[in-house]
């Protein structure tokens, strides 16, 4: 576990936590707590009676967090999906920031037997949770050829997708898939290697993933839960690996903005008060970041203040 930490690298760790505006005696939510490298930026900014509130569905991140802050009293911990921080007593009182590094983590991808990963042989799980849901393998097991596909399309944005779930379903009937090689073999013997430097199975591992944990689902969840919780002046700070994340977490602040929506083609729709604001634009990671953590290099971090 200690290695584990040690070569763990925070994504926009600077500028994720420069976003949130930590005061010393601030209350602030990291809901996506992973190894605590953002955790450990912000409780470096607290003072003896600001308050951090760590949350992950992911037992060993929690196992982490308890080995490590369970005895400062600035902190509380809870094992729960970030989409549920409304339900955790201790967000009543109100927040000043909520963080979230969305998507899979490093740690889970470094650890074949969780499934994440096409790099190496496992249990085709996928689970953030490993204790609640049904894994990856139960999903194309059970799932029809169309719900296989629309997945892959959707969540996956694959152009095989109605092939590859052909596939699927056709080799099922003979050998259930439970394993990350039989499943990446499979997607590479369907569609070849088209994307010169990019595994043909990337796409389909990460739909899985995001199916499997609801991550969408979470996410808008999340964003609407920590609305309600912020204080005023509060900050979002949020980090997307994908176009699906950061477009749920765009629309999400420009929603809440007081902007009037509508179209071209019909009549401007009345804006509801603003709760929000952005605050600058939509950031990236350096390019020594990149050169540094390639895992970075899609990143993106909004920041939006909370105005009523």
């Amino acid at each position: 576990m200690a290695e584990q930490v040690l070569r763990h690298i925070p994504v926009m760790l600077g500028e994720a936590v420069e976003g949130l505006a930590v005061r010393a005696g601030g209350r602030y939510l990291d809901g996506t707590f992973g190894r605590g490298g953002h955790a450990r930026a912000v409780l470096s900014r607290l003072g003896p009676d600001g308050r951090l509130l760590l949350m992950d569905r992911d037992p060993a991140a929690i196992a982490t967090a308890q080995a490590e802050f369970a005895a400062d009293a600035r902190v509380s911990i809870c094992h729960a999906n970030f989409s549920s921080l409304a339900e955790w007593d201790e967000t009543a009182a109100g927040l000043d920031g909520v963080l979230l590094d969305l998507g899979v983590s490093s740690p889970q991808l470094d650890e074949a037997a969780r499934g994440f990963s096409f790099m190496a042989d496992a249990p085709l799980d996928m689970r953030m949770d490993p204790t609640q849901g049904e894994s990856a393998a139960d999903f194309l097991a059970r799932a029809d050829e169309r719900e296989i596909a629309d997945v892959l399309w959707v969540y996956g944005e694959e152009r095989f997708s109605r092939k590859i779930a052909r596939a699927i379903v056709e080799d099922r009937a003979g050998h259930p898939l439970t394993r990350t090689g039989e499943l990446a073999g499979l997607i590479e013997r369907v569609i070849g290697r088209r994307e010169p430097g990019k595994h043909p199975a990337t796409r389909s591992f990460q739909a899985l993933r995001i199916q499997v944990n609801g991550e969408l689902d979470s996410l808008r969840q999340g964003l609407a839960s920590a609305l309600e919780r912020l204080n005023v002046g509060g900050r979002l700070s949020i980090i997307s690996f994908h176009s699906l994340e950061d477009r749920a977490v765009k629309l999400f602040i420009r929603d809440h903005s007081g902007r009037v929506q509508g179209s071209r083609r019909g009549p401007p729709v009345a804006a509801a008060p603003a709760r929000l604001a952005a605050v600058g634009k939509a950031q990236f990671p350096s390019e020594a970041e990149q050169a540094a953590n390639p895992r970075s290099r899609s990143a993106v971090l909004r920041v939006a203040e909370k105005l009523s």
